[in-house]
């Protein structure tokens, strides 16, 4: 087994000390080598053509700010042992290896029913398995388990080193300078209190900048409407190809994994079908799209030629709902344009909406230790930017159709 000292040259942090060989062996696994064929922004480069950075992009910058914060921590007095640093640093590392197919964008929907972080702990009970318990207590700081809660919290929580990379690095390859934050300062200024993660009084500023970002991010990068649109039209594609499978007609992928997940009626135990899970990737799906540009369905073909092209439907966010008389309308018009039913006219318009909360207390406060040893949640600090009335989801409301002017020989060439 590898024993020696691995650098890896990180263009956000610069060099990524890899010095466990336990560490190095997670890495190794096929399991985590998956994650650099699934996209961490899935169609964000689609506006932000830089975005094409990976999930081991991300994990790995998780995993060196992981070391930092248990650096200062442990600098502060606070006791944590090796194989705690070990496992806290493995939970992280692989605290997104469940991801499928484009990230969140396919999540319930290529496997109906299972969050990535469920499967993100099969994957792990699977890992430890094969390594003799050595995750065991990784496996259990990631479940909030173990007897410190502040390790889980550095994982998962409103304040996670999660969050702190992928802002970072999200900002970084979009070039988005809102989402930029002062993560080596909110590091700085991490402590514990009775076995909580605090803020000490100083950060104050620089979590509520932190959070601010965040809320700017996800309106003009996660959620811009393009991206949005765009994979909604992903889902499109697997919802036709399902309904097309489930109703007599042919559909199979270039990938015999993606055509098992596809061709299966029922949710798979994925105990039993992990080690398919986990041969899925980007590079299946995107495969599967192109050919089935040619495929004699129009509405599939459609939908899989506008992402191939880059020709997407028109997208329009407003503050209120879309009426039912807009949306029929739209498909009625479009079902004749296309020459297909007005039920499949459903795949080429629809709506929906996005929501987005700046700061949810009852997720996992933020709190912040002042000097006289007293904490509050950052929200009831004295001249809080950060109030109640920001705990509460902004909520827009996106529509999706079809434009016959980008739409302009999209159904003429069809094969019949």
């Amino acid at each position: 087994m590898q024993t020696g000292r691995k650098i890896v040259n990180d263009p956000v942090y610069g060099f990524i000390t890899i010095n466990d060989p336990l560490v190095f062996r997670v890495i190794s696994h096929r399991y985590y080598q998956r994650l650099r064929r699934i996209q961490q922004m899935a169609f964000a480069q689609l506006v932000y053509p830089g975005a094409v950075h990976t999930r081991l992009h991300h994990s790995l910058g998780a995993y060196h700010l992981m070391g930092n914060a248990l650096a200062e921590l442990r600098s502060k007095g606070v006791e944590i042992t090796a194989e705690e640093e070990t496992a806290a640093r493995i939970a992280i590392l692989l605290h997104d290896v469940g991801h499928g197919p484009y990230s969140h964008a396919l999540e319930q929907t290529l496997i109906e029913g299972i969050h990535h972080e469920q499967l993100s702990v099969l994957i792990m009970e699977a890992l430890n398995i094969e390594m003799d318990g050595a995750l065991s207590l990784a496996i259990c700081i990631f479940r909030g388990n173990y007897h410190k809660p502040f390790l889980q919290q550095l994982i998962s929580g409103q304040l996670d080193v999660d969050r702190m990379d992928y802002l970072t690095r999200d900002s970084f390859f979009t070039g988005v300078s809102e989402g930029v934050i002062g993560y080596d300062r909110i590091l700085k200024m991490l402590a514990v209190h009775e076995g909580e993660l605090v803020v000490e009084e100083k950060a104050i500023y620089t979590i509520e900048k932190f959070l601010v970002s965040r809320r700017l991010m996800y309106w003009q990068v996660y959620l811009h409407k393009t991206v949005l649109c765009a994979e909604k039209m992903l889902v499109n594609i697997i919802r036709r190809a399902r309904y097309l499978i489930n109703n007599g007609t042919a559909v199979t992928a270039p990938s015999d994994v993606l055509d098992f997940f596809l061709q299966k009626k029922s949710t798979p135990d994925l105990c039993e079908q992990l080690d398919r899970f986990c041969q899925l990737d980007d590079f299946d799906v995107m495969g599967a799209i192109k050919s089935w540009t040619n495929h004699p369905d129009k509405v599939l073909a459609a939908l899989c030629r506008m992402i191939v092209d880059r020709r997407l439907l028109k997208v329009r966010l407003q503050a209120d709902p879309v009426s039912d008389s807009i949306i029929h309308e739209k498909r009625n018009a479009i079902a004749a344009y296309a020459g297909i039913s007005v039920e499949d006219a459903s795949y080429l318009v629809f709506s929906g909406e996005a929501s987005n909360t700046t700061y949810d207390p009852s997720e996992e406060r933020i709190n912040i230790l002042f000097k006289k040893g007293n904490v509050r949640d950052i929200s009831q600090v004295d001249n809080a930017l950060i109030q109640h009335n920001l705990s509460r989801p902004v909520k827009k409301y996106y529509f999706c159709f079809l434009n016959p002017e980008t739409a302009s020989g999209l159904f003429d060439s069809m094969p019949h």
